[in-house]
């Protein structure tokens, strides 16, 4: 894998016409602010214009020379940290756009202090400065780039101050804070924190803390509590003196051993770092409450290398990046944070960590010599040296792709991998490079020509403020020296160096095919970054990164088709992701009269598995001989399935044919001879179809469908669609093609629902007619299905079916495959017809002698136990008691359900010579005993009445 490729990340660069020199900068939305040396205490403010132009629009004093400053794009605010009088203090500078150069108004207020609508009114129109004071002085500061909340360090405490929108009248809203919570932190000086989405990381020198603010579900009667701890601590002591605490006896122990250690996840809470919440708002219903989880933690030895003194491993540059949901609303509020990242820094490498659902290490980064300075966005990494400014990769959009869709590796979805290796691709030439920041695609860089005193650069420097005195004291001595520069240097479009990253990609093409790959997968993921910024939606450039992500799908899928790789599948995803059909796709890979031409794996398997899905596209005569001629030389097993696909739809059968038979003599199959039968059809030469079709017992043609089910169905737009096989087979073999749907549906490769619109297409039926194919299915069915669920619902629907023909005198269209007799021979769900049935049904003449195959069928499944007859009642209502048919039916279902007093009356009323009959058969055990209750005085009772008039009554009763 190449290490540096040498490409142009940076484009143009333009000095900041800064009137002193910079001791501290940030940037804003569109502006940069930067604070001069201790001489002059101001603060200049710069819009940033395309291409990096800027335009000053002012300045405006501070308290003090300033030690830190942040922007916040939330409240769009600047918070500085200022020296004076040897004390430090926190101050917030709101509605600064409105000041104007050298004569603006100042309003300075207290934090929290409650407004009148009367002085609010002049906020409008004046600059206004917040004081936040605090019990210790304050050390470094970040803002919380997703609501603009405020995170201050101080010695062994964290502040949390909360942004407000504190609403005067319809026409004012006023930014305020709120201090909210102080995380207490024995023994531990911050160096740097960052804070997003209550996220917190915090540096000392040598040790990483991660933590999340997580919230607690309480009622409100707990709200009164303000102070919480946390497991970690429970071996606190408090009041204990530190020489005496036995955990800083461990920690003292631990750092004189110099072992790093790394703890992720649950494990950080080892590392004996007690935190203790302490809530300062004031207590209401909406009153949060948090608790701490630890995330990370990770400490690191000094140096012991020969190169550099101890002393000088420190950690610098602590970030935190959030990465929104791919081309989320523009608007703040919107945006769906997807994932976090977590950047810090030693002097000769830098760590990235993913710190979502999962903490883990996604990138290590080895600089080329040591590092001042860095700075890590969505799509690259800037560091900074002595004499260079350095690009490298990062992998923050392959970690967030699948944090957006877990799914995403899949046949349909590919990304690079997270573990991809981290390459460099730019080291730019500066003299002195000091400082750097980044906002959208800009770099603003500070850089010092003067020679520094190396001795006093670096004088050991452990406690923190006495750091922060010779940094104050270095500026201070500086201030009359020349050669200073800060630059605003604008990072070419992500299009740009797309394009020159795939040019670049084409000179390892046939030398170093993993550095090609490597190169293109850099490219796809620096627009798939782009394409996951929030303000995508509204890019100029939104159709281009578009067609460029595309672009780089078609060219990964190239290369895992071309290459031999082990991640040759590969080629299927990035290949659908491109969005090209399939005669694209050979197009660029298959070269014309090339008879010599070699194919890898990846372009097989993309071929088969595209071949192999219910596609629309149809490929033309000589695509799809060429792609015959593809698979008889790397897979010739699979030509058989290839040549059932929709999109073979226009291939040469006689060629397909041809080929084939070169096939069946080395491997002869079913399926093989299956599809040999389908072809001949097409070329309309039954006698070879007769031939093919004869090779085999017709169980065994059935089951060779199960190895290819489209030489009967095929889909099409999501439809199942019978082929002209199909058609074939109801005219001529009907049999057969039932069985053969049978064992589809047996073996999961067609759905019930499916199978009903596959026969119903196939007999030209309307969506309300069920054909009689359809219903031999049904009941071939009954004869193999062993679901009670699948059961029922194919009972019901063949009762339908044969109630809706008896009812309506309707003769099926063509002759049943089975008869009833066939049915009850071989299905146990149709039982024997009971005899006071058969009595009733022989009773005189009957007018149903037509029907009397769905008569006897519906009166056999009655008969079996197998149907729920309470659900089949609906079904049978249309069959009323009026005629035999009605009779038996009913009589049967109430028997069924037990009702056989209600039987009895039926028969006593309709058809009183199967009474006995009927009570013979179906009155026995427990059930005897309306022989005498019921049989018999009914009898007696109904041959009084009628007196002798009803010699079926009398022979009956006697």
């Amino acid at each position: 894998m190449v290490q540096l490729y040498n490409l142009h990340p940076f484009g143009s660069q333009r000095v900041v016409p800064c009137k002193q020199e910079p001791a501290h900068f940030c940037c804003g939305q569109d502006v940069l602010f930067v604070a001069s040396t201790a001489a002059s205490c101001r603060v200049e403010v710069f819009a940033v214009r395309e291409q990096g132009r800027c335009e000053a629009l002012g300045s405006f004093a501070t308290m003090g020379p300033v030690l830190r400053m942040a922007h916040s794009s939330a409240g769009d605010y600047l918070v500085t940290i200022e020296e004076k009088s040897k004390a430090t203090f926190l101050r917030a500078y709101m509605n600064w756009r409105c000041m104007s150069a050298g004569s603006s108004r100042v309003c300075v207020r207290m934090v929290g202090h409650k407004m009148e609508e009367s002085y609010c009114e002049t906020l409008k129109e004046q600059m206004s400065v917040v004081e936040m004071p605090l019990s210790d002085p304050p050390l470094c500061i970040s803002c919380c780039p997703v609501n603009g909340d405020l995170l201050v360090g101080c010695k062994n405490k964290l502040v949390i101050f909360c942004l407000k929108y504190r609403v005067i009248n319809q026409n004012l809203t006023v930014l305020d804070f709120e201090r909210t919570l102080i995380l207490h932190i024995d023994n531990l000086i911050p160096a740097e924190v960052a804070f997003c989405a209550r996220h917190i990381a915090i540096t000392t020198e040598l040790d990483v803390l991660i933590l999340k603010l997580e919230l607690v579900q309480q009622s409100a009667d707990r709200t009164e509590q303000c102070t919480q701890g946390v497991s970690a601590p429970e071996n606190a002591v408090d009041g204990g003196s530190p020489s005496t605490h036995p955990l800083q006896l461990e920690l003292d122990e631990f750092i004189i051993c110099q072992k790093p250690v790394e703890l992720l996840g649950e494990e950080s809470k080892l590392c004996e770092i007690p935190v203790t919440l302490e809530s300062t708002e004031l207590p209401t219903e909406d009153t949060k409450q948090f608790q701490v989880q630890y995330l990370l933690f990770r400490h690191f030895a000094p140096d012991q290398s020969p190169f550099g003194f101890c002393e000088e491993t420190k950690l610098h540059s602590v970030q935190l990046l959030p990465v929104y949901q791919t081309a989320c609303e523009e608007t703040e509020n919107k945006r769906k944070l997807l994932s976090l990242f977590c950047f810090f820094s030693l002097p000769h490498v830098g760590y990235l960590y993913s710190i979502g659902k999962l903490v883990e290490l996604i990138s290590t980064y080895q600089y080329s010599e040591k590092s001042e300075q860095a700075v890590l966005t969505p799509q690259f990494l800037h560091v900074i040296t002595s004499q260079n400014l350095q690009c490298f990769t990062v992998r923050c959009s392959a970690a967030a792709a699948r944090s957006e869709d877990p799914y995403i590796d899949t046949t349909v979805k590919a990304c690079p991998p997270v573990t991809l290796d981290v390459c460099t691709l730019r080291m730019q030439l500066f003299i002195g490079p000091r400082a750097i920041c980044h906002f959208k695609n800009h770099i603003i860089l500070l850089t010092k020509a003067d020679t520094e005193d190396i001795t006093e650069r670096r004088k050991p420097t452990r406690r923190m403020l006495s750091r922060k005195a010779d940094s104050i004291k270095s500026r201070t001595n500086s201030e009359s020296e020349p050669g200073w520069n800060l630059y605003i240097i604008n990072t070419v479009s992500t299009i740009q160096l797309y394009k020159e990253m795939v040019d670049y990609s084409r000179t390892y093409e046939n030398v170093k095919t993993e550095s090609c790959i490597h190169l293109l997968s850099e490219a796809h993921l620096l627009v798939r970054a782009a394409i996951m910024d929030p303000y995508f939606l509204k890019s100029d450039e939104k159709e281009d990164l578009l067609r460029a992500f595309r672009e780089s799908c078609a060219f990964l899928g190239d290369c895992y088709s071309r290459f031999d790789t082990k991640d040759y599948h590969l080629a299927l995803p990035y290949y659908r992701m491109s969005g090209l059909s399939m005669a694209e796709v050979l197009k660029r890979l298959v070269s014309e009269g090339d008879e010599i031409q070699t194919y890898e794996r990846g372009f097989i398997f993309y071929l088969t598995h595209s071949l192999n899905e219910d596609s629309n596209e149809e490929l033309s005569k000589e695509s799809g001989n060429k792609v015959l001629q593809i698979f008889y030389l790397t897979d010739p097993v699979q030509l058989p399935h290839i040549l059932c696909s929709p999109s073979m739809r226009n291939v040469c059968p006689l060629t397909a044919v041809n080929y084939l038979q070169k096939v069946e003599k080395m491997m002869p199959s079913v399926v093989l001879t299956l599809t040999k039968a389908f072809l001949a059809l097409k070329m309309g030469d039954l006698t070879m179809y007769e031939h093919e079709m004869d090779s085999y017992k017709e169980t065994t043609l059935a089951c060779g469908f199960i190895g290819q089910p489209r030489l009967l169905q095929q889909r099409k737009e999501g439809i199942v669609m019978p082929t002209e096989f199909a058609v074939h087979l109801k005219e001529m073999q009907p049999g057969l093609l039932v069985a053969a749907t049978v064992a589809l549906y047996e073996n999961s490769k067609i759905e019930l629902e499916e199978a009903d619109t596959f026969f119903k297409m196939l007999c030209n039926s309307n969506e309300n007619t069920v054909p009689q194919l359809l219903v031999d299915f049904w009941e071939a069915l009954l004869v193999v299905s062993s679901q009670e669920e699948i059961l029922q619902e194919l009972l019901l629907r063949v009762t339908s079916q044969y109630v809706w023909r008896i009812s309506r005198k309707q003769l099926p269209e063509t002759k049943p495959l089975k008869t009833t007799e066939d049915l009850m021979n071989s299905c146990s769900h149709f039982g024997l017809i009971v005899p006071w049935v058969t009595s009733i049904m022989s009773v005189g003449c009957s007018s149903d002698k037509d029907y009397h195959e769905d008569i006897s069928r519906l009166q056999s499944l009655l008969c079996s136990q197998s149907i729920n007859i309470a659900s089949a009642l609906p079904i049978l209502e249309p069959l009323t008691e009026a005629d035999k048919v009605g009779l038996t039916i009913h009589v049967l279902c109430n028997t069924r359900l037990g009702k056989y007093e209600e039987a009895i009356d039926q028969l006593l009323r309709r058809c009183p010579d199967a009474a006995v009959l009927y009570a013979q058969h179906e009155l026995k055990g427990d059930n005897q005993a309306l022989w005498w209750n019921k049989l018999l005085p009914e009898l007696c009772k109904r041959t009084r009445l009628t007196g002798n008039d009803c010699p079926v009554l009398i022979s009956s009763l006697k």
